[in-house]
């Protein structure tokens, strides 16, 4: 119960991390989003620990589970801090900050989400009997629920060309066309890294 209730804070916590992103710009606050997502990852971590006291992960099947719950986190870290600038989404924000629309944000605009949720099935999965299948799936949810208030108040207050960028990618559900465009703009440079 303990590692739900950190998970859930950390969900709290990140949504003081956006709300502040448009209203009060408090750098303080910036801080809020380490806090929510160690706080997510910290009861993850007690979760795990709590499956190898009770001896999951002991057979071949596990195994497989596990190592496709750490391939969907890989593509999770990547998501999240690498397919994006870093300074410019996680740092101090400019005056008009502009969407990544290229590599995996041309694919949906909340990729994570998809990731997210494939950690916890595959890891939760091999980590029966402990409670991480079914924490990860109310994580997974409360993180539905922030992806749906970033895309409707956050990013539209944010970003100066979200409307634009709502038209041609769509929410989480990748389409054939979406898929294209990824593909197409996967090494394209961010700003960050100067435009060719």
């Amino acid at each position: 119960m303990l590692a739900l209730s950190m998970g859930i804070l950390g969900f709290v916590c990140l949504l003081i991390y956006d709300v502040n992103s448009f209203t009060l710009r408090w750098n303080v606050l910036h801080a809020f989003f380490a806090l929510g997502t160690g706080l997510v990852a910290a009861a993850t971590l007690a979760d795990l620990s709590a499956a190898v006291r009770l001896g999951a992960f002991s057979g071949a099947g596990d195994a497989v589970l596990a190592g496709l719950g750490v391939l969907w986190l890989g593509a999770l870290i990547y998501s999240l801090f690498f397919a994006l600038p870093f300074s410019g989404t996680y740092c101090a924000q400019p005056q008009s900050p502009q969407v990544c629309d290229r590599g995996v944000y041309a694919l949906c605009r909340h990729p994570g989400v998809l990731c997210f949720l494939g950690v916890y099935v595959f890891l939760g999965a091999a980590a029966l009997p402990s409670p991480l299948l079914a924490n990860g799936m109310v994580y997974s949810f409360l993180n539905l629920c922030y992806v749906i208030f970033q895309d409707l108040v956050t990013f539209p207050k944010t970003f100066c060309d979200y409307a634009a960028y709502r038209k041609r990618v769509p929410f989480l559900i990748p389409t054939r066309r979406s898929f294209g465009v990824a593909l197409q703009t996967w090494r394209q440079p961010t700003d960050e890294e100067g435009e060719t």
